[in-house]
């Protein structure tokens, strides 16, 4: 049981940076298009629409590895406390904000995936810049949306973080203390990209 709790945590920890992290990035570059106006963002979606076996890799690089990752994740929030004991102080708040933004972000994709593709699926919208526009024009939904991505993208930082660590790619002191800063900067990055792009829209 141990071994196998093991394994399904790294594995966990690996989906969060590959795939799901890597396709965040994708996802908040493409939306970033809307900087340049709708006619620049709906020929990056449509691109994306139109990829080759979208479905296939929708559902076998996205969807199923982030289905994994949540309720793997939720668990991991219901039965995880802080250890001062082997973290510092800064830790054990990143370690509380991980969880935190884990259900916040989960609550945010769900929400996120019904109103951009689940009404599309049904006929009832047409994903185009329009659409997030509309959506975005509600004050509390743009709010929703900024604490989304930023829930979100805080959650895929320290996740990196973490990752490095559990994978024994930083195991010096030194070393961690640079992936912070570094993992700090990749939150920035992709923080602003986010953010910007949800000004666009309005």
């Amino acid at each position: 049981m141990e071994n196998r709790e093991f394994f399904y945590r790294r594995l966990h920890s690996l989906l969060g940076v590959v795939p799901i992290g890597i396709f965040l990035i994708q996802h908040l570059v493409v939306n970033h298009f809307a900087v340049y106006g709708p006619e620049s963002f709906n020929k990056a979606a449509h691109f994306m629409h139109d990829l080759p076996f979208r479905i296939v890799l929708e559902i076998f690089i996205i969807f199923l590895p982030i289905i994994f990752h949540a309720v793997l994740g939720v668990y991991i929030v219901f039965v995880a406390k802080n250890n001062v004991s082997r973290y510092g102080f800064f830790r054990n708040w990143m370690f509380y904000l991980q969880r935190i933004t884990g259900i916040i972000t989960l609550v945010f994709i769900v929400w996120h995936v019904w109103e951009t593709r689940v009404q599309i699926g049904m006929g009832t919208k047409e994903l185009d810049y329009s659409l997030m526009e509309n959506i975005l024009a509600n004050p509390v939904m743009f709010w929703f949306y900024v604490i989304g991505v930023v829930s979100t993208t805080f959650h895929f930082a320290n996740g990196l973080w973490s990752f490095l660590v559990s994978w024994g790619i930083t195991v010096t002191p030194r070393s961690q203390k640079i992936a912070t800063y570094a993992t700090l900067l990749v939150f920035l990055a992709v923080t602003y990209i986010g953010i910007r792009a949800l000004f666009a829209f309005v």
